[in-house]
């Protein structure tokens, strides 16, 4: 029998942590605290602290598996507990800070979380949440100015660093763990190991995925307690790509001063960030790099966005994925072929999520089974692959997958003949009304087209006679307003006359999720009472 003569090492962070600190060790790393200073390092430094963090987890008797939370913005101390934590056999489980302190409490509960590191901006913050965690150890303040009780100086207890040696990784060891963000239930843990984060870096790196490399200058507005900021952390250390943190300040004034002084080339977030930066690069034009890339996520950015963004000169790119696929699922690029395409037909393909990246399966299915690639017949999409969870932590959900392994998203979607997948809701989203589906993911992106319309989200509302219609609650733009009829015609010029709500609320601004998506949630909650006709 023949067999292979291939090493077999483990897939680890300890080889991204070796190139980063070795070969990309000069490559510089910038911060903005609080007070809206820039802190300059470079991954060289950021990986010596980060062994020193992990000789220090493991000289404080952190054991493999045991949790080390944070509490923390985008910033330099944020990558080294990123490596550290897992250096050390440990797991390093980000809390999301924009959740209640009942939320946040509750989660690292559940995770069982033996020491916090916490920003000192962000201790009132822990004030209201620590006793109903009740699980710390211990607690490290990063950026410490003074004395905390109760708490201990990060500075210090890497100074107190034993010179030990770290334990032996191996790939199927747990490195990190997230929670989704609950919109449709109690919060879920999902727990990522060496060998799932090693592959997911190595694909979304490549050119048709996220397009990252040494040449690069990467601002990532999400957040790294969201998702692990979609992997871009890891991504940007392996291939050596400068990274700049914007800190606590995400408005888009400070953004795309960050942008404009640190010359950077590819920024990540949610659509509703990129809405800010739209209307403040209208506002008030800034000297970017051209053809800044902008990586989109979390929820459908509308086509309109997209245009904007091009006659502004910067490149909307759409990619899809949630918690419980590491992130990244799928990532829009046109196809060579594309070049023949009319103009609104690339643009169609852009707002789009996509092609299903390399080693990820994914298929969209109904009550009839696979879809067909009509672009037309929806169903939930469902998928697997060696970054996407196979059960949660700590909770009990098998309906969330298939016999045959494939994980149920939630997400409805349809494919087109090339296999892209457009999102057109969520399955807690759609409106059924007089016993017909309405997307309203596609109503919104719609909606936010519209001349007048800055932000846009659509809800079902109780109806005596249709059991459910939509209804829209929108923000215009300033000085700018439009009617419910002028609305109804436009949503009607692209859908079926009975998709146009039927009721607009308007509102300076819409409430927002954890993850920065609008809360349809909260709307649901504000507007429950109110029908649609």
């Amino acid at each position: 029998m023949l067999r292979g003569t291939m090493m077999d090492l483990p897939l680890t962070i300890e080889a991204i942590a070796q190139r980063a600190g070795g070969l990309m060790s000069n490559v510089e790393v910038v911060s903005r605290r609080p007070d809206r200073s820039l802190h300059r390092t470079t991954y060289g430094k950021v990986l010596e602290r980060a062994r020193r963090l992990a000789r220090a987890l493991v000289g404080a008797g952190i054991k493999p598996g045991d949790r080390v939370a944070t509490l923390m913005w985008n910033h330099a101390e944020h990558l080294e507990a990123y490596f550290g934590v897992p250096l050390a056999g440990a797991v390093v489980h980000t809390l999301n800070l924009r959740l209640s302190p009942e939320e946040i409490g509750s989660i690292a509960a559940d995770a069982k979380d033996r020491i916090l590191v916490v920003d000192e901006v962000l201790l009132p913050l822990l004030a209201r949440f620590r006793d109903l965690a009740g699980c710390f150890e211990r607690v490290l303040v990063a950026g410490a100015t003074k004395p905390t009780e109760g708490a201990e100086d990060y500075e210090g207890f890497l100074s107190a660093a034993p010179d030990l040696e770290l334990p032996a990784l191996q790939e199927s060891q747990p490195l990190g763990s997230c929670y989704s963000s609950g919109t449709t239930g109690k919060p879920k843990g999902v727990v990522y190991t060496h060998r799932s984060t090693v592959l997911h870096t190595l694909v979304s790196a490549m050119r048709d995925c996220l397009d990252l490399s040494r040449t690069d200058t990467l601002l990532p507005v999400v957040p790294m307690f969201h998702v692990n900021a979609w992997g871009l952390p890891y991504i940007a250390a392996m291939v050596g790509a400068r990274i700049v943190f914007p800190g606590p300040h995400l408005d888009p004034a400070s953004l795309l001063e960050l942008m404009e002084q640190e010359r950077v080339t590819v920024a990540a977030g949610v659509p509703t960030i990129w809405l800010g930066i739209r209307d403040a690069l209208e506002a008030q034009p800034r000297a970017l790099q051209p053809g800044v890339r902008m990586i989109v996520g979390g929820s459908a950015a509308p086509e309109k966005l997209i245009r904007d963004f091009d006659r502004l000169g910067l490149t909307l790119i759409h990619a899809w994925g949630m918690t419980e696929t590491s992130p990244i699922g799928t990532v829009s690029r046109l196809p060579p072929e594309a070049a023949a395409w009319s103009e609104d037909e690339r643009y169609r393909a852009r707002a789009k999520q996509g092609l299903p990246v390399p080693l990820v399966e994914l298929r969209v299915r109904n009550d009839q089974g696979d879809v067909p690639r009509d672009g037309k017949t929806s169903g939930e999409v469902q998928v697997r692959g060696p970054w996407v969870t196979g059960r949660y932590h700590n909770a009990d959900a098998p309906d969330r997958w298939t016999a045959d392994g494939f994980f149920c998203t939630g997400d409805v979607a349809t494919l087109d003949e090339r296999g892209s997948v457009q999102l057109v809701d969520r399955t807690a989203d759609l409106i059924k009304s007089g016993g017909e589906w309405i997307a309203s993911q596609l109503l919104e992106s719609h909606l936010m087209g519209h001349a007048a319309v800055r932000e846009a989200a659509v809800i079902g509302v109780p109806d005596p006679k249709w059991s459910e219609r939509p209804l829209a609650v929108v923000a215009f733009k300033p000085g700018q307003s439009a009617t419910l009829d002028e609305l109804r015609a436009f949503v009607s010029e692209k859908f079926p006359k009975y998709w146009a709500p039927d009721r607009v609320e308007v509102v300076e601004s819409l409430p927002r999720t954890s993850a920065g998506k609008f809360d349809k949630r909260a709307l649901r909650a504000a507007y429950r009472t109110r029908s649609g006709s």
